[in-house]
């Protein structure tokens, strides 16, 4: 029988469910993050914006108290970039994308800092950390006066188990500046790299799905030939998209009515699901690619949606959401978004 074939709208409802951005979620808020596969958090305030948008109520002292308590973790995971997380998903994710990680230092940073062996820098990152975590000025100076410079440290930090402590990386104090040995800061937990590749590509399909083997490589920064046997010995469905390439899924995962509403939402930069792994499900229409993810703006910009789909930028400023939309807006979609933006311009006035 032939795999059923899903439209770029089925596709993008479906992302935009298991993402929380149809209805928000009432469940806790480790449990959204751990739906949507964790929050991207190079920009520490757009994990809390990206969050607002998905779970009913949440307050900016939740997402802050979770940090505080442990309850989220915030390291770097998959494609060496920093996520936050729930406790129970941090080591799993961590031991997952360990070799990638290394693999990606030999690749990248061996070419900055030579012939260094990353083993013995990391082993004196440890130590420095042993007695609880440093700010990042400390650490680089600390290993500089043991002879490693700072492009030798910020690549080593790959090598081990790092997270990025609070109160930095909050709200407040949105720069992560604060460095932790993960084993100290959350208890380790014991799973095979096997086993944890495999829960890995489970929570990417759960949040990302349906989806093809190759995009999940790009999220997880995984090889897809070491995913492919992985994927092999799954429960999968499988379909096919518009250009015919196979998708993957989850058994009982949902996919909603292509018809099914799609309210405004704003998420934050670097969210996750404008990035190509995602692309097949149009959420960030290609001609506004580039503008989004323009070289001359490194951070990126804050984004909204209007029927699932990117439809302009935002900022605060001057204590209100300002919007930049990138197409002509109804009046209709014009007050939802307005509507929505004050919601938000509250959010940022806790």
């Amino acid at each position: 029988m032939a795999d059923a074939v899903l439209s770029a709208r089925q596709l993008n409802r479906a992302l935009l469910a298991r993402q929380l951005l149809l209805e928000r979620a009432s469940s806790g808020i480790e449990a959204a993050v751990e739906q949507v596969g964790g929050l991207q958090t190079q920009n520490a305030k757009s994990g809390y914006i990206g969050l607002w948008s998905r779970l009913a109520g949440l307050r900016r002292s939740h997402y802050t108290d979770a940090l505080n308590e442990r309850r989220l973790i915030q390291g770097w995971l998959m494609r060496v970039t920093i996520h936050t997380v729930n406790a129970a998903d941090y080591w799993p994710m961590a031991i997952a994308v360990r070799e990638a990680r290394r693999r990606w230092w030999m690749r990248a940073w061996s070419r900055t800092v030579g012939e260094v062996d990353p083993q013995r820098a990391a082993d004196a990152i440890a130590e420095e950390l042993a007695g609880g975590p440093l700010r990042q000025r400390e650490l680089h100076a600390r290993l500089a006066a043991r002879g490693f410079s700072k492009d030798v440290v910020n690549g080593a930090a790959l090598w081990i188990d790092l997270v990025r402590v609070p109160p930095q990386g909050t709200w407040d104090r949105p720069r992560a500046d604060n460095y932790g040995l993960a084993e100290q800061w959350i208890a380790p937990q014991e799973i095979t790299e096997e086993a944890a590749r495999e829960r890995l590509l489970r929570q990417y399909l759960a949040a990302y799905g349906p989806a093809a083997l190759a995009d999940a490589a790009g999220w997880t920064g995984i090889p897809g030939a070491a995913l492919s046997p992985i994927v092999e010995r799954m429960e999968l469905r499988r379909f096919r998209d518009e250009a015919g390439r196979t998708l993957l899924d989850l058994p009982d995962a949902p996919l909603p009515d292509v018809d099914t509403p799609a309210p405004p939402r704003f998420l934050g930069s670097f969210d996750p699901c404008l990035m190509v792994h995602a692309r097949r499900t149009g959420i960030l229409p290609e001609e506004f690619r580039p503008i989004v993810f323009s070289i001359k703006a490194p951070q990126s910009f804050h984004t909204f949606l209007l029927d699932g789909r990117v439809a302009g930028t935002w900022r605060h400023e001057d204590g209100e959401i300002r919007l930049k939309p990138l197409r002509e807006l109804t009046r209709s979609e014009r007050r939802g978004v307005e509507e929505e933006a004050h919601r938000l311009g509250a959010f940022h006035a806790e």
